[in-house]
C-alpha cells in the first residue's frame, strides 16, 4: 500500500502540534474525526500486544468540573471538546494473559492450545521476568504509546491535544470511582480546537539540535 502522507506532510503536521493551553470550548470534535481517534486508540501497540490499558473518555460535564477541580483548575479539562483519562492495569495477572490469548484465538480463529507456548513466556516474564519487580511501572510506559499515538493520529487531523500530568490522579481514581477496579489513573489527555487566544500556538518550539539527540554509530 503506497503511503498516502508524505515527509513533508507529517513534518508539518508535528510542528504544527502543540500542548494547548487554551481550547475553544465552541469547537467541538466531528464525530467522524473523533471515532477515527478512537480507533487510533484501540489500535495502539503494547509490549507483547497485552494491551494493560483502559481509556475512559469523560463526557459529563459534572464530572469534568469536577475532575478540573482534581488538576489544579486548568481550564483545558472542562474547555477541550473531549478529555481522555489513561488508565493502566496495576498489575499484570495470569487472568489477564488468558484474556488476551482468548482474544487472540477469536480473532485469528485458532484453538487458544496453539497459543500455548506463548503462554509460558508470558507468564514466565510477569512473575519472574524484568518487568515483574514494578507492573504498573511496566504497564504505564505502554499506556504512554497509547497517549503518543492518540497525540500524533489527532496532529494527523489538524486536532490538538494537551497531555496531562498536572494532575491529582489519586483524586481522579476516587472521582472516578477506580477504588476497586484493576485501573488505576496515568495521566490525561484533552482534545479540541485551540482558542484564537492561545498565545502558546504561535510559540516557536524549543528541542535541541538533531546531532544533540540523534546518535550514529
Amino acid at each position: 500500500m503506497e503511503p498516502t502522507t508524505t515527509p513533508a506532510q507529517l513534518l508539518e503536521r508535528l510542528q504544527w502540534r502543540y500542548a494547548t493551553k487554551q481550547f475553544d470550548p465552541a469547537r467541538p470534535i466531528a464525530p467522524d474525526a473523533w471515532a477515527a481517534l478512537e480507533d487510533a486508540l484501540v489500535l495502539a501497540p503494547s509490549s507483547f500486544g497485552l494491551q494493560p490499558w483502559k481509556f475512559l473518555v469523560v463526557e459529563d460535564p459534572a464530572l469534568r468540573q469536577q475532575l478540573r477541580t482534581a488538576s489544579w483548575n486548568q481550564s483545558q479539562i472542562t474547555d477541550a471538546s473531549k478529555l481522555v483519562v489513561f488508565l493502566g492495569l496495576r498489575t499484570m495477572t495470569i487472568e489477564d494473559i488468558d484474556r488476551y490469548l482468548q482474544r487472540t484465538s477469536e480473532v485469528r480463529g485458532l484453538p487458544v492450545s496453539t497459543f500455548d507456548g506463548y503462554r509460558k513466556v508470558l507468564v514466565n516474564f510477569v512473575q519472574s521476568g524484568w518487568a515483574s519487580k514494578d507492573l504498573l511501572g511496566w504497564n504505564t510506559r505502554q499506556v504512554y504509546i497509547a497517549l503518543g499515538q492518540f497525540m500524533t493520529s489527532a496532529a494527523m487531523l489538524g486536532i490538538d491535544t494537551c497531555p496531562m500530568e498536572g494532575i491529582d490522579m489519586a483524586a481522579y481514581d476516587r472521582i472516578l470511582g477506580l477504588g476497586d477496579s484493576p485501573f488505576t489513573t496515568v495521566c490525561a489527555c484533552t482534545a479540541g480546537h485551540r482558542s484564537a487566544a492561545d498565545k502558546y500556538a504561535a510559540t516557536p518550539k524549543v528541542r535541541y539540535a538533531k546531532d544533540a539527540v540523534i546518535e550514529r554509530r
